[in-house]
């Protein structure tokens, strides 16, 4: 691994670009699988969407994303598609379920 300042010239810098890319994917196949572990412990469509938990999550991302330096802004937005997307599988799975 290299830091970008001691990257040598532009294909270095893709090529660790590209090694961040895959554990950030990584990462969001490990936040996934919590995901559908939480569908069992859900007990109605209001407690999968959790309208509450998603503003307090995306406020909470907004400001690590300033912490670090990022637009807030771009932050929750990647994060309001992410969990949309998470949210539509736990539905399919939380209606899914037998115990249901």
């Amino acid at each position: 691994m290299k830091t970008p300042s001691d990257c040598e010239n532009l294909s270095e810098i893709r090529a660790e670009i590209d090694r961040v890319d895959r554990q950030v994917i990584a990462l969001l196949g490990q936040r996934f699988a919590y995901v559908k572990a939480a569908a069992k412990f859900k007990t109605s469509e209001t407690s999968v969407k959790a309208p509450e938990r998603l503003q307090a999550m995306l406020q909470q991302r907004r400001l690590w994303a300033e912490a670090e330096g990022l637009s807030a802004d771009a932050i929750e937005k990647l994060y309001q598609d992410l969990v949309a997307h998470f949210i539509a599988e736990e539905m399919t799975r939380w209606r899914a379920s037998d115990s249901r």
